[in-house]
């Protein structure tokens, strides 16, 4: 059998490591995020970094909480960076262990760019996207021949009256939509959207959780999301799909595994 360590590379002292630890089930880590997690001095980890994969970081690794929770108390970036410089600095193997995909919604860049003024070395090691694996974990393809050629990823942290997202606009692209970040701006967007032009029969798919045990999914025409939200049936943290491929999952669901019941998850 192959050394899994002999396909990554070494993780020097002083470096730092921009790692995706995927959308939350510790089997969808990357061979790159298990080696780093075998060898890094201290973990800098976000609010939504399950127990399954911290429990993976080596015996003596030093786990420091980041999280940025909107609404919530939570960690400034610029500290953030300032924390991953000066452990690097002080010759430490430090692991930035963030959700999904480090450049996908993750401020990895902003960290990357910080890391690359303070004259420290770094890594991307790419993740899973929590967006594309909530849909893919119900079978739902984000492009399809026969719906799509495109998908638009958008951050629902804007509101409709934030103007750095045009909702209207989007709208009108005529693609799906994949919403992450969502939960709390959920009825002003729907609304937005549906002003943009967008059917209120439009399907939708929501997906709390994704790929672990308190995973859940709502399913409802875009008309029903603000009442829906409004009412609480609606928990963050969610990958809401908007578009014909929300609908995709009704022919395929009937012979679809649940592959964390397959692996005892």
């Amino acid at each position: 059998m192959t050394d899994l360590s002999r396909l990554t590379p070494v993780f020097s002292p002083g470096t730092v490591w921009l790692v995706g630890a995927g959308p939350g089930d510790p089997g969808l880590l990357t061979v790159h995020a298990m080696n780093a997690l075998a060898q890094a001095d201290v973990v800098v980890h976000d609010a939504l970094i399950g127990e399954g994969v911290l429990g993976l970081a080596r015996e003596g690794a030093v786990l420091e909480y980041a999280g940025k929770r909107g609404g919530k108390p939570s960690a400034r970036q610029d500290a953030i960076c300032d924390r991953l410089i000066a452990l690097a600095r002080s010759g430490k193997r430090v692991l930035r262990l963030k959700g999904g995909d480090p450049f996908v919604f993750g401020r990895g860049g902003e960290e990357a760019l910080a890391l690359a003024q303070a004259g420290i070395s770094f890594r991307i090691v790419p993740g899973v996207s929590s967006g594309l694996a909530a849909l893919a974990q119900h079978g739902v393809p984000a492009t399809t021949r026969d719906t799509n050629h495109a998908v638009i990823l958008a951050t629902g942290h804007c509101a409709e009256d934030d103007e750095s997202v045009d909702w209207a606009a989007l709208a009108r692209a005529g693609v799906p939509i994949v919403l992450y970040m969502a939960v709390a701006n959920l009825s002003p967007i729907a609304r937005a959207l549906i002003r943009g032009g967008l059917s209120p029969a439009t399907p939708t798919l929501v997906v709390h959780g994704a790929t672990t045990p308190r995973e859940t999914l709502l399913e409802a025409p875009l008309a029903e999301l603000p009442s829906l939200a409004e009412a609480g049936a609606v928990a963050s943290p969610a990958i809401v799909a908007v578009g014909a491929i929300a609908a995709f999952r009704q022919a395929i669901a009937a012979h679809l595994e649940d592959f964390r019941t397959a692996v005892g998850g």
